[in-house]
């Protein structure tokens, strides 16, 4: 089974508690075990990518006592529990996971909680508890590729909710956080087993997608063997961890230009201007080559943001038609200022090449 026409995968699957997650009503004085079902689902979804979240309604407190008390914790990546409309617990889900709602599922066993949901957020897909059991065979919840760095999200998501709860306590300014944050950026060109996680992501990312395609492994097979392609992932990691792999670049050498056929960077690594860092870099590497970079960009609904960000990072539109920008940068303009929160290694295919913070 695929997905339905148009939708996404879902990459979050969000819990009702009572009576959905587990067999009872914590408030009632119930001492309630998880469903076997749901149990199995966890598990599943898990080893995909899919990541939890848990939208309860009681005493908070109480509800994540039992969570632990159960040793169900450490499968969710987000939890709201109150008293509050669970429509707003995904809104703040999605929002603190950094992810479309139309890639959120919620699960429970009151129609009319579904039906509350259903209506605030019509992009969520909303199922009965009864149907648990079921959610890994539909084709919403089968993504294209199951990669090793799939079967680990939830501990990347965990990591970032860390970091966002460091950040609400930090006090010294949101520059000064993300100095202190310790980033490193690493580019390599991708191999054959990288290739899995690179179509991944053109699939899975499309806030700051510059043009919206999609390469299958075979496609980005014969472009990482092309000398006339350059394929480039990009990897994160801090302080608190490895964000993973998080940005892919391809570029085709035409004449003297370096096109940037797509840009791609994860929505998880938005706020910490990993995108910018990588668009500078790619310019840098161009004009060291002695050409010029230019970048193809397909305004979408949501990748405005990442067009914001070419442009600070020296590109300019000079072809405008339909369906596409052709930007280019000037290398007889002074280059905008990089960011100097992150470091950046550069590799080539087996060995460092370059190492450099950028400025």
């Amino acid at each position: 089974m695929t997905a339905a026409a148009g939708a996404p995968t879902v990459k979050c699957l969000v819990w009702d508690l009572d009576d959905t997650l587990w067999d009872g009503v914590v408030l009632e004085g119930d001492d309630p075990v998880p469903f076997p079902a749901a149990l199995e689902t966890l598990a599943e979804l898990d080893r995909r990518g899919i990541l939890h979240a848990a939208a309860g309604r009681g005493e908070r407190g109480v509800s994540e006592r039992h969570l632990t008390e159960r040793r169900l914790t450490d499968w969710f990546c987000a939890v709201q529990v109150g008293w509050g409309a669970k429509s707003g617990a995904v809104r703040r889900i999605a929002k603190a996971l950094d992810i479309g709602l139309d890639t959120v599922a919620f699960v429970d066993n009151d129609p009319m909680e579904r039906a509350e949901v259903a209506s605030e957020l019509p992009m969520v897909r909303c199922y009965p508890a009864t149907e648990v059991g079921r959610l890994p065979l539909l084709g919403d919840f089968r993504p294209e590729h199951i990669t090793a760095e799939a079967t680990g999200r939830r501990r990347l998501y965990q990591a970032e909710w860390q970091r966002q709860e460091a950040e609400a306590e930090f006090t010294e300014g949101r520059q000064a956080f993300l100095d202190s944050l310790g980033l490193v950026m690493e580019l390599r060109p991708a191999t054959e087993e990288d290739l899995s996680r690179a179509s991944e992501l053109t699939v899975r990312t499309h806030q700051l997608n510059s043009t919206g395609l999609t390469y299958g492994i075979d496609e980005l097979r014969r472009l990482s063997g092309s000398p006339d392609h350059q394929v480039l992932l990009a990897t994160l990691r801090d302080r608190f961890g490895d964000y993973g792999t998080i940005g892919l670049a391809v570029t085709e050498l035409v004449g003297r230009d370096a096109v940037l056929r797509l840009m791609l960077m994860s929505c998880r690594v938005a706020s910490r201007g990993a995108g910018n860092v990588l668009l500078h870099h790619l310019v840098r590497q161009a004009l060291a080559a002695g050409r010029r970079p230019v970048a193809h960009f397909v305004p979408t609904e949501v990748n405005r943001n990442l067009l914001v960000t070419m442009r600070f990072a020296g590109y300019r539109a000079t072809v405008t038609d339909e369906d596409r920008l052709v930007l280019t940068v000037d290398p007889d303009r002074p280059l905008p200022k990089a960011p100097g929160h992150t470091r950046v290694i550069a590799r080539a295919a087996a060995t460092a090449t370059d190492e450099a913070r950028t400025r």
